[in-house]
């Protein structure tokens, strides 16, 4: 999945498949995480949020399955 640059101090990059609802988040550590049944609305706002980190923390990360891939 193709990734976009974020400026976070915990994000690295983000990616999105429409098709799936997959939402991949890569890390600075190094870790990427695939987040399921992301709706592009959400992935649209978590991209212009002004804080990428805190909009994922407060609306993705406890709230989407998620699945370590690398």
């Amino acid at each position: 999945m193709d990734r976009a640059a974020v400026k976070s101090s915990n994000i690295k990059s983000v990616g999105y498949d429409p098709k799936t609802k997959v939402l991949e988040v890569e890390f600075h550590t190094g870790a990427v995480h695939q987040y399921a049944d992301v709706s592009p609305q959400k992935h649209r706002a978590m991209m212009r949020a002004k804080s990428v980190g805190g909009y994922f923390s407060v609306n993705v990360k406890n709230f989407h399955d998620s699945t370590q891939v690398a």
